[in-house]
């Protein structure tokens, strides 16, 4: 392969009890699962680096799942496979999720000492009844002590989740939510609007609907969230994302960036050599196991019409938008010649700004970007 650089996204799927909003690969386990698992990831992890000899590893993220439910021992023993197997920049980003009712003091600075550089707490709200309805498995007050241990340990990088739309919210309760967060100072908080997925608790619940914000104050609470977190020093560089400056999370700007990167673990997703690939979300499976590249063997190339759709859409998250120039020398063609008439209709639309060399979303943009996103398809 030819690869040389690229990140490493390690899933973790076991959590204490499933969010009544989560259609992650996640559930709870035994202890003799979680050694074996823990066991067969370790086996994949160095499968890949013999595939991958002297790859770089720019950044980590450990997400599940609750990570945080393996103890400090496991996650060295994780972090020394990864070096063992692959060159991880000095300065890598190692990102690891946190539940709030799952870390102590100890635990979290096992954490540091293993490597983990960067904490993502998983809060959502900071309302008792919202954090109830959610189906979380943490207080208030479980995030606060658990955020003030984590400094105490030595991080000094954690991003806060926080999520809008969910039922009981009112306005009021969100700004709350975003105020008392903020004052903490994290260094990075994503907030994202809840979206009912199928198969969830959430989805068959038939008296959920009277429960929700309504779409207007979805969207309030969206416009809102920038402009609070802007009064405390916070700038949005993604749709969903903002941090102090320097902040921002390196292993997603990857993603958005189109950084090879590879997943490990169950159902985790991949994507080297311009392939996308995904391993199994069957725990026998991936148990059983034996050639950890299957899925990227089995995998076609992108065609260059799914790759210039990739590059719109992921770029356009940011709030820095898309390089025409970038284009030109991914792609051979002007970004002109390809989606002309797309970005003229989308900028006299007002959802997409145009600067020199540059185009970006408007902040309507935003609020419309799965519409405005779709106009870039050109496979169908």
């Amino acid at each position: 392969m030819k690869i040389k650089d690229m990140e490493l996204y390690i899933h973790i799927p076991f959590c204490r009890k499933k969010c009544n909003y989560c259609d992650f690969c996640s559930f709870s386990s035994s202890k003799g699962q979680v050694e074996a698992y823990m066991a067969q990831l370790e086996s994949e992890i160095r499968a890949w680096g013999e595939s991958l000899p002297g790859r770089k590893i720019s950044t980590v993220f450990i997400g599940g799942g609750t990570p945080s439910l393996l103890n400090a021992g496991q996650i060295r023993h994780l972090m020394q496979t990864v070096r063992d197997s692959f060159q991880v920049e000095k300065k890598a980003e190692i990102t690891m999720e946190a539940n709030p009712g799952t870390v102590s003091f100890d635990r979290l600075k096992g954490y540091l000492e293993a490597g983990v550089s960067r904490l993502s707490f998983g809060l959502q709200s900071m309302q008792e009844e919202e954090l109830q309805y959610l189906g979380r498995i943490h207080s208030r007050e479980d995030f606060l002590s658990g955020f003030e241990a984590a400094r105490a340990a030595g991080f000094q990088n954690i991003s806060v989740d926080l999520m809008s739309g969910i039922p009981k919210q009112t306005m009021e309760s969100f700004e709350d939510t975003l105020r008392k967060t903020a004052k903490l100072g994290p260094e990075h908080i994503s907030a994202y609007s809840l979206i009912i997925e199928d198969g969830t608790p959430f989805a068959e619940d038939e008296n959920l609907e009277e429960l929700l914000p309504s779409e207007e104050d979805d969207v309030r609470m969206y416009e809102m969230t920038e402009k609070i977190l802007e009064e405390y020093g916070y700038h949005k560089y993604e749709i969903s994302n903002y941090s102090k400056p320097g902040y921002e999370c390196r292993h997603n700007l990857g993603y958005w960036s189109r950084i090879p990167y590879l997943g490990v673990g169950l159902n985790a997703a991949s994507y080297l050599e311009e392939k996308r690939f995904q391993q199994t979300e069957s725990m026998k499976e991936y148990l059983d196991q034996k050639n950890f590249l299957r899925y990227f063997e089995e995998a076609r190339p992108l065609s260059w019409e799914e790759q210039v759709e990739e590059f719109m859409f992921l770029g356009l998250r940011r709030t820095a938008g898309v390089k025409e120039t970038e284009f030109e020398e991914c792609f051979g063609r002007s970004m002109e010649s390809v989606y002309g008439p797309v970005i003229e209709k989308a900028e006299k639309g007002g959802w997409i700004k145009r600067n020199p060399d540059q185009i970006a979303l408007t902040q309507q943009g935003i609020l419309f970007s799965n519409q405005v996103l779709s106009e870039f398809l050109l496979s169908e």
